[in-house]
């Protein structure tokens, strides 16, 4: 920028990523991503309560697994959905504030996810005679979601204490390696989602079945509620990557549009 009296403005044509119809398109999109994160909550709580029987404890196992579905959708997906828009969603705020927002529904995440496990496994075990465990596809693939989120969590806690040993040395390598692995934590975070959705809708495909039997072919009510829930899943595995591959490409003029206006104020400043 000339360091003249005149403040020089960065212009971004109206074909750019970050001209007002795709702004707003991405607003509609996250609007409709948010709807569907509570609906998904909502309507698994809602065939829980109303067509399951509610919740139990110990003294009634088929009661205390109703628990893990809910606490299974309200952790990976409602929680750890929320963590992935925590970068989009809170576009006002600044970035620290962003990432405390993605971190706090990553911790939610945790009691959530391990709850929901044990509740599935003491459910399966007090039953008379008891049932066995890690024999279907569902509990397969639901192992090799928390592994892949345990991997996410470990990673965090590994980086974040290499990188605060090394920001005593040089904060300028501090900030390189968080740049290096940004791609890396966001490319796994959405893998795990994504498993997490496959995850659930086996899982209450399942349950469906051993639930209603042949009875889920004529169309009942409770089939409505888990097809509803279903589909509420796999719209949210189909706009969480869109949302993400469009702020990715919204990246590039919006910082340039920051930068632009931070030069502006650094020139007003002089003046």
């Amino acid at each position: 920028m000339a360091r003249s009296g005149k403040v020089e403005t960065v212009s971004i044509s109206d074909g750019g990523s970050s001209s007002p119809p795709n702004w707003c398109f991405f607003g509609w999109l996250l609007a409709l991503t948010q709807l569907l994160l509570h609906g998904a909550l909502g309507l698994v709580l809602f065939w829980v309560i109303y067509y399951l029987d509610g919740f139990g404890w110990r003294d009634n196992p088929t009661l205390l697994f109703n628990y893990h579905p809910v606490l299974m959708v309200g952790g990976f997906v409602y929680l750890s959905g929320n963590a992935l828009l925590s970068y989009r969603s809170f576009g006002c705020c600044r970035h620290i504030y962003k990432k405390l927002f993605h971190t706090v529904f990553h911790i939610l995440a945790v009691p959530a996810i391990v709850m929901g496990f044990l509740t599935v496994w003491d459910s399966r075990n007090l039953t008379v005679p008891p049932i066995a465990n890690f024999w279907s596809l569902h509990s397969w693939m639901g192992l090799t979601t928390m592994g892949l989120f345990a991997i996410q969590v470990v990673r965090m806690l590994v980086v974040g204490f290499f990188s605060f040993l090394i920001l005593l040395c040089c904060e300028a390598r501090t900030a390189a390696l968080r740049a290096a692995l940004v791609p890396v934590h966001a490319t796994f975070g959405l893998i795990t989602f994504l498993m997490a959705i496959a995850t659930c809708l086996t899982g209450i495909t399942e349950k469906a079945i051993n639930n209603l039997g042949d009875w889920y072919t004529a169309f009942p009510p409770e089939g409505l509620v888990v097809n509803v829930l279903g589909a509420t899943l796999m719209g949210l595995a189909i706009l969480m990557p869109v949302l993400m591959l469009i702020r990715c490409q919204q990246r590039g003029p919006s910082s340039i549009s920051s930068h632009s206006s931070g030069d502006q104020d650094e020139e007003s400043e002089r003046l």
